[in-house]
């Protein structure tokens, strides 16, 4: 009877030892891809940062000539409104690109847990024969 149980046992441990390599690389994958994300989110908000303080010198810069420019109430008042307007495009354009933003990074971590490790690639783009 020990000896049904022993080959049972030894029989049940490649299964076991297969299924903890295929945890271990699922999780190393995990990481590798969290730590992936984490490093483009970072290289995405310098970048957002630099583009943003960018923008808005060139918006500032144009409020500065429009105001040397005006020399009566009425083209205040139409500065006043171009620039206003400028601004809002701005926002706007800010937040549709924080948006797209966060709907790419909502897709890159859903696929964190969805996307096969490195050794299964191969085997499902091979072709079945």
């Amino acid at each position: 009877m020990t000896e049904l149980f022993q080959t049972r046992a030894e029989a049940a441990e490649p299964r076991v030892a297969g299924s903890s390599f295929q945890a271990n690389r699922r999780m190393a994958d995990l990481l590798f891809g969290a730590q992936r994300v984490c490093l483009e989110e970072i290289v995405f908000a310098a970048d957002e940062w630099l583009d943003r303080a960018r923008t808005e010198t060139h918006l500032f810069a144009e409020f500065i000539s429009k105001l040397a420019g005006a020399h009566s109430v009425g083209n205040i008042w139409t500065m006043y409104e171009e620039c206003g307007q400028h601004q809002i495009d701005f926002i706007r354009r800010d937040c549709e690109r924080c948006f797209r933003h966060s709907r790419r990074m909502i897709e890159a971590v859903s696929g964190l847990t969805s996307e096969p490790s490195i050794g299964q690639e191969s085997l499902i783009q091979m072709p079945q024969t």
